[in-house]
């Protein structure tokens, strides 16, 4: 087997897993595939070859948490439709936003959700039976929007905060967020999608092999989580956000 495909397939299966489990895929798909593909590959064929699979892995995680897990569905789908709508816009705004101060931000919005999480021992792990009210919804479909915008400029981290909003604003337990949050994060990874397809920065012969890989590790990943419940995913959390915060750190700290 060439070593690319090698690569990629496991690459592909380790992120899809790990973004199923716990989120953060995309920190180690992103680098895996700047280092397996030739080095004149540009990079919109790099981030539309990573969307792809991402796409395929989060479908699938998504599939098995709903067949399972109650999701609000009648605020999901409207924030859903605000998060792709944002997400593409977003894209358009990435070349435009300096994302030099974009992630020092985000390092301490992760640093405050970290400690957060780590202090409150009992955050998202009671199932809420109760419906949400009219200023849950507000809230939903403004984090919807707003993540997705946040999602097509930057991206990494996107499906952790959505978690959080959905454990810390409107008390659901780390699986019922989990849930939700795949699927928001499925739209987003769709309007990207919306970008990158027509403008022919997808090269196949490297996106189905990875899509497939990162469709089997998602279909691992989202039964671990379901089989770990609440209090798995609450250390799979924290342990994703102190990933992204290590690696925000070392951006930041080479590029000054």
């Amino acid at each position: 087997m060439d070593s690319v495909l090698l690569g990629l397939i496991v690459a592909g299966f380790a992120a899809g897993l790990m973004d199923a489990a716990v989120g953060g895929g995309g920190l180690l798909q992103i680098p895996a595939l700047f280092g397996l593909l030739p080095g004149n590959t540009p990079v919109p064929s790099v981030l539309g070859v990573n969307k792809f699979a991402s796409f395929t892995g989060t479908a699938m995680a998504a599939g098995q948490f709903v067949r399972r897990v109650r999701v609000p569905w009648r605020m999901l789908l409207p924030a859903a439709v605000l998060a792709f709508a944002a997400s593409f816009f977003g894209a358009k705004l990435s070349a435009l936003v300096p994302v030099r101060y974009m992630k020092p931000a985000m390092l301490a919005v992760m640093l405050a959700m970290l400690v957060y999480t780590f202090c409150k021992k009992d955050l998202g792990q009671m199932v809420r039976d109760a419906a949400l009210t009219r200023r849950e919804y507000a809230v939903g479909l403004a984090t919807g929007a707003a993540i997705g915008l946040y999602d097509g400029i930057l991206g990494p981290g996107t499906g952790s905060l959505l978690a959080f909003v959905f454990v810390r604003f409107f008390a659901y337990d780390f699986l019922t967020a989990t849930a939700s949050a795949k699927v928001i994060n499925l739209t987003t990874n769709l309007a990207a999608l919306a970008f990158f397809v027509p403008n022919g920065h997808i090269v196949w012969a490297w996106a189905l092999p990875l899509a497939a890989a990162n469709f089997c590790g998602g279909f691992v990943g989202s039964w671990l989580a379901m089989r770990g419940g609440a209090k798995f995913l609450r250390v799979g959390f924290m342990l994703a956000l102190a990933v992204l915060m290590g690696k925000f750190g070392w951006d930041i700290w080479l590029n000054g």
